[in-house]
């Protein structure tokens, strides 16, 4: 289907359920009768944490459940971890529905924003990105604003965007053309790596604006690993120079190497995988971008580990887009349609930090509008404005 990450959600409704459905009632373990309720997890009120909602209460996976109670190959979130800060110094947020980008402290606050004020973009033009990263250097942030059809690059500094690739609002298959493009990643090269949706390959662009590599064939839409890409929405550079794309077509994760070997190609159980991400110990972790949604872990042989899926009360996802795993164990989580970014033990299956207000838009501290990407930063990047 040529459908961007965004679009066509009447048919992600029908795939979403059908996939809670099966995995509901044949496995027994999600939201079943007879599994325990977990307590109300704590929902921040405006500028903070820890007032409750009455109107949501919790069902989860039972604590330390698995998803197939199978025994983990690997450990939980780390004891003693602390629920208050998992981040190491803040989480930057891709507040699509504000047009904004924002990053906010383990308490709350925010330390910066971009846009300031219209002055701050090209003239004529909007802003809605829905991923953002910060360099290597920390000195700028990158992001793809996907309706929009660009990517650009801010400087953290001066709040000002220094570079952009993509013809505004024109989609296509040109060169200096992009068409729903997502995960624009800074690499420490100075270039940039970004999934091209719909024109089904994913490009490496120098900062003179030349594509120096291509994955994938141009509007060959095909899961062919290696070679062609059914609608990648996902192209999470790794550390030994290889790449994690996320599949649409299909529900597919590809891992490649630096040379642009195949080292797997499984299938993941979710209606519509989004950015899928390596844990510590190479395992991917994927969102499931559905009404329904869920957030899964699989071995790189696609075995399920466990799986945060549930299907009412606060902890429920709805079309979440992003699942960072943390070096605490923990897993952060924009959750688009709820209008917050989550963290959640995937062990007892519980949220253990938030930002944003469940279902509520916002742009004041503490609320955000369809959060659509986020990223964990360290200390020294950004200061109290």
């Amino acid at each position: 289907m040529a459908v961007s990450r965004r679009g066509a959600l009447a048919i992600l409704i029908v795939g979403a359920i059908a996939v809670v459905g099966v995995v509901a009632f044949s496995t027994g373990l999600i939201g079943t009768p007879g599994s325990s309720p977990l307590a109300a997890a704590p929902t921040p009120s405006p500028g903070g944490l820890g007032s409750t909602e009455p109107s949501e209460s919790t069902s989860s996976l039972p604590p330390g459940s698995l998803g197939l109670g199978s025994p983990a190959p690997s450990p939980s979130a780390s004891p003693g971890y602390d629920a208050s800060a998992p981040f190491p110094a803040g989480v930057l947020i891709a507040d699509r529905g504000n047009g904004r980008i924002i990053a906010v402290s383990n308490a709350g606050q925010i330390l910066w924003q971009f846009p300031r004020t219209k002055a701050d973009l090209p003239s004529g033009q909007g802003f809605s990105a829905d991923d953002a990263f910060i360099d290597p250097s920390g000195k700028t942030i990158v992001a793809n604003d996907e309706f929009h059809e660009v990517i650009d690059r801010i400087d953290i500094a001066t709040g000002r965007i220094v570079w952009q690739y993509g013809r505004y609002n024109s989609p296509g298959p040109a060169i200096g053309q992009l068409n729903t493009p997502d995960d624009a990643y800074p690499l420490a090269n100075g270039n940039i790596i970004v999934a091209d949706i719909r024109n089904c390959r994913i490009l490496e662009i120098a900062p003179d604006k030349t594509i120096v590599r291509t994955w994938g064939r141009t509007r060959v839409c095909i899961d062919n690993a290696g070679h062609t890409y059914g609608e990648p929405n996902g192209d999470t550079p790794l550390p030994d120079g290889g790449l994690l794309i996320t599949e649409i077509t299909g529900s597919r994760v590809v891992r490649l190497a630096a040379d642009g070997s195949v080292v797997f190609d499984i299938h993941v159980p979710v209606a519509y995988p989004s950015d899928a991400q390596l844990d510590a110990n190479g395992n991917v972790v994927v969102s499931d971008f559905s009404t329904h949604g869920q957030v899964v872990a699989v071995t790189p042989t696609g075995a399920l580990l466990w799986r945060y899926a549930p299907v009412s009360g606060d902890g429920r996802l709805n079309h979440p887009s992003l699942a960072t795993p943390l070096p605490n164990g923990l897993v952060s989580i924009n959750d688009d349609f709820r209008d917050r970014v989550i963290v959640i033990d995937p062990m007892a299956g519980t949220i253990v930090w938030r930002y944003g207000v469940n279902n509520t838009h916002g742009t004041k501290t503490g609320y955000l509008n369809t959060p659509d990407g986020h990223q964990p930063f360290g200390a020294g990047i950004f200061t109290t404005p």
